[in-house]
């Protein structure tokens, strides 16, 4: 007696091969991530003054708000203008080229600005700006 052998094809898998897809992706996700550069905020809107001579400045990693009521804002949060060197410090630990930008309410106090700049300057930034509006508009 002869035995037949039956053979069942296989249906052939129709799906999709969705690895590489995914590979390109995630690939892409990285270079983005890696090429990309963060905004650092102060964490408070201020009204800035306006200067005909105002110049966008290229580099400006550390930004210090101060507000019309006499509040110091580093990074979002609210703190005292003796404080200000050492959180300048701190965050120059991570970005050491790095300048500070004073954002200025135009009702801030003079007194206030000049101390949170001479903070910036004893924590080692040399290049400390002055933010201001454009005078158009």
């Amino acid at each position: 007696m002869r035995m037949r052998r039956h053979h069942y094809q296989q249906e052939e898998d129709t799906g999709i091969d969705l690895t590489p897809m995914l590979d390109v992706v995630f690939i892409m996700l990285i270079f983005f991530i890696v090429t990309s550069s963060f905004i650092s905020e102060s964490g408070v809107e201020v009204q800035r003054p306006k200067a005909d001579t105002a110049s966008t400045q290229d580099k400006g990693n550390i930004f210090i708000a101060v507000t019309a009521d006499g509040q110091v804002w580093i990074d979002k949060k609210a703190v005292d203008v003796r404080s200000v060197r050492a959180h300048v410090e701190r965050m120059r630990a991570d970005q050491p080229d790095g300048a500070v930008v004073v954002q200025a309410d135009r009702d801030a106090r003079t007194g206030l600005v000049v101390q949170v700049m001479d903070q910036a300057r004893q924590a080692g930034v040399r290049d400390v700006a002055l933010a201001a509006s454009t005078g158009e508009g």
